[in-house]
């Protein structure tokens, strides 16, 4: 996500803040900024773009300071740019911030602000927050108290920093459900969104938990509650290189990201579901909604793992929507002279929003007067910027080539979009409600899942020196069969194929012997039997089987050799859960055999070539 960096001290904190920014290039971002206090007077930098551009636009200028802070920002509300870019300042700029995190009530927010004569600059959530904290400041309370009293307000997530420059001497940090760090040092403080940072400067180092609010002096540190209770906190030793951190402790990028999946999820639901009426709320779609809501067809075109999302679309679009729904291979769809008519709808998915053939294809199609959308991960990206509307996923930068978080929040915000169009036409509040209820308990389930990571890790060490791999499973879980394939071919260069499970017969068994593993992705459901079924020919020929099951399920353990269980959901759901050992096992197979888990051989992150 988003990188925060901030210093208060003896020294001259530019220099400081841009070693901490580019320490922090690596999560992701679209422009940065830092915002310093010179003779009590605020000077904010912000430049769109790499912070190589913005340390070649503070050079000219010839900044030097005690106190500053710094920020890298990935989009959310507002298209990258200069103005959008942190620090945000209020009207008059005696104050100004940097923030982690989304705002959910900041329409509200600002209308009240807009009421009160406030002006807004940018796009952003974020210019919300400096505007209501100096609603307080002018109020008569301190920078401290203004701050505990605007957060008093503000429903969301956020990492807080913010100076004023008429407390000179104090840099005030908060958060809630973004992390922030505070470094300790020698007549100097520091604050990070990650420790890799401020680790060339201090490894002792405080962190901030939810809901708490720390005041940073050049000699000291004290902490309080938004409500104003005192805090004891704990300084912690760090023993991590550089290089470790970087990762945030994750021997890989990989690793990182699929043990990120329940905030990514928790970010791509946050704010779009309506509880009481059983729906939910996507502005990104609100001005195509009833052109969706009638069209005739929907295709679904992306490429790789984004592909395999469209595929269980397409099983939500149909049962739920009941509009007859298609999956394209992008890199096929324009060469093909598809049909395209005046009522079809085209949703076009892309974690990077770059992908060239997906940008050919979306073309192609908006040329045919189709209505065309996107879903994609990257503000501002080609994808966001050319679709008649869409929507984003929120999963914050993935770095590791073989993408795992990106696929859980494109399933979330397919299963989204399907509940948005079903509750328009024929779904009921009751059973719309099940479904928005199931998708805000998916995070913590993911959460119940990663704690099976050891035990998968002993799972891959049984198969680290296989040379092929099957995947079987049925409706839903069968794009989760393909997924599981794909990871494991991406990354341990293991060849492995998915398949339908009622199709093993018309072929594949032909491959399963002893030195077969077979994959089951096998949780309670209507196919359940017929799985079971599955299973049994397999072993009957003496392939080796590991099952994804769920936790209730104990007379699969009698049937296969090893079982991986994850929490019951509905059906629509389960594929959420269902990929995620998948995605483990696959990580580990790789580590145990050396190779480069984040860049793949021959592999690039975005596809940005035909």
């Amino acid at each position: 996500m988003c990188g925060i960096v901030g210093y208060i001290g003896n020294k001259n904190c530019v220099p400081i803040l841009i070693n901490g920014l580019k320490r922090l290039e690596y999560r992701g971002y679209d422009s940065a900024g830092i915002g310093i206090l010179t003779d009590d007077n605020a000077i904010i930098v912000k430049q769109k773009g790499k912070v190589s551009l913005l340390e070649e636009k503070i050079e000219e200028l010839n900044l030097y300071s005690n106190i500053g802070i710094g920020h890298t920002r990935w989009a959310t509300h507002g298209i990258p740019n200069e103005m959008n870019a942190h620090p945000h300042s209020n009207n008059d700029g005696t104050l100004f911030l940097i923030h982690n995190g989304i705002i959910e009530n900041f329409h509200v927010l600002k209308k009240g602000l807009l009421k009160l004569g406030y002006q807004f600059k940018s796009e952003t959530d974020s210019e919300v927050i400096v505007h209501l904290i100096d609603s307080f400041l002018k109020k008569g309370f301190d920078l401290t108290k203004s701050v505990q009293l605007a957060l008093n307000e503000v429903e969301g997530t956020y990492g807080l920093a913010i100076v004023y420059s008429k407390e000179p001497d104090k840099i005030v940090v908060a958060r809630k459900g973004s992390p922030l760090v505070v470094g300790i040092g020698d007549g100097e403080n520091f604050v990070a969104s990650d420790v890799s940072a401020i680790l060339a400067y201090t490894k002792q180092v405080i962190y901030l938990e939810d809901g708490e609010v720390a005041i940073l002096k050049k000699d000291s540190f004290s902490a309080k509650t938004i409500y104003d209770k005192e805090i004891e906190k704990e300084v912690h030793e760090i023993t991590m290189s550089l290089d470790e951190i970087d990762r945030g402790g994750y021997a890989h990028f990989m690793l990182k990201e699929i043990m990120e999946q329940p905030e990514t999820v928790r970010n791509s639901i946050r704010g779009r579901i309506i509880d009481e009426d059983g729906t939910s709320i996507l502005g990104g779609l609100s001005d195509v909604v009833n052109e969706l809501t009638d069209s005739k067809r929907i295709l679904i075109t992306a490429c790789g793992t984004s592909w395999h999302a469209g595929l269980v679309g397409e099983y939500m679009f149909e049962q739920f929507c009941r509009i007859p729904t298609e999956v394209e291979y992008a890199s096929e769809f324009r060469y093909r002279n598809p049909i395209i008519e005046k009522n079809d709808a085209i949703f076009f998915i892309s974690q990077s929003g770059e992908t060239a053939d997906t940008l050919a294809a979306m073309r192609e199609a908006k040329m045919k007067g189709a209505l065309v959308l996107g879903i994609c991960n990257v503000v501002g990206s080609s994808i966001a910027r050319e679709t008649n509307a869409g929507v984003y996923t929120h999963a914050g930068p993935e770095i590791g080539v073989a993408s795992t978080k990106a696929f859980t929040s494109q399933l979330t915000v397919l299963a989204l979009i399907t509940l948005l169009i079903a509750r328009r036409k024929n779904l009921s509040r009751v059973d719309g409600k099940t479904i928005a209820d199931e998708l805000k308990l998916i995070p913590e389930k993911i959460e119940k899942i990663l704690k099976l990571n050891n035990e998968i890790e002993k799972i891959a060490e049984e198969f680290k020196d296989a040379t092929n791999f099957l995947y079987l499973g049925r409706g839903y879980n069968f794009p989760v069969a393909l997924e599981g394939a794909l990871k494991m071919k991406e990354i341990s260069y293991i060849h492995a194929e998915g398949y339908p499970a009622a199709e093993m017969k018309h072929g594949p068994i032909a491959l399963i012997d002893e030195n077969m593993p077979v994959v089951f992705i096998a949780p309670k459901d209507s196919t359940y039997e017929k799985i079971i079924s599955n299973i049994q020919e397999v072993k009957a020929r003496g392939g080796r089987i590991i099952a994804i099951a769920n936790e209730d399920d104990n007379e699969i353990d009698k049937l296969v050799d090893y079982t991986i269980k994850v929490p019951q959901t509905i059906r629509m759901l389960m594929p959420i859960l269902t990929v995620i050992p998948l995605q483990l096992l696959a990580y580990h197979i790789a580590v145990k055999k050396g190779l480069n888990v984040d860049q793949p051989r021959n592999l690039a992150k975005s596809v940005t070539v035909e």
